[in-house]
């Protein structure tokens, strides 16, 4: 009997997984990004991840959704090149940086600095 309760609880856990994907892309594609601000508190409450595994999968998981993503908006014309290209090159830049550095820190100090940007961003939603 435990071994029909395993496979129905793994079977279970993939639904669960695939479900938070599509709403994972679903705010993507709606929001044009912001889905690693879903994935990680997911990965990590849910799924058990430690902070900076969560932080990379979650990048993982989003580089292809967002490269569909921006297939959509460049079909539908709604790119600003003038704007997007150097915004392009610093995001660039800046995750190589923050990637180098995230493998440098302890997962504790990671999640509090996920924590304050978390509330940075919905303080600055807020007001703004």
């Amino acid at each position: 009997m435990p071994i029909a309760h395993n496979k129905i609880m793994k079977k279970v856990k993939k639904l669960h997984v695939v479900l938070f994907g599509a709403l994972i892309g679903i705010i993507n594609g709606f929001f044009g990004g912001g889905g690693g601000m879903v994935v990680v508190p997911l990965l990590t409450n849910l799924f058990g991840l430690e902070q900076k595994k969560a932080q990379a999968t979650a990048l993982f998981v989003i580089l292809p959704i967002s490269i569909v993503s921006a297939i959509v908006y460049l079909c539908y014309n709604s790119v600003d090149f003038k704007t997007g290209w150097p915004v392009l090159l610093g995001i660039v830049a800046g995750g190589v940086v923050g990637a180098k550095v995230l493998n440098k820190l302890n997962n504790k100090i990671v999640h509090g600095i996920f924590i304050f940007f978390m509330l940075l961003g919905g303080i600055g939603m807020l007001i703004w």
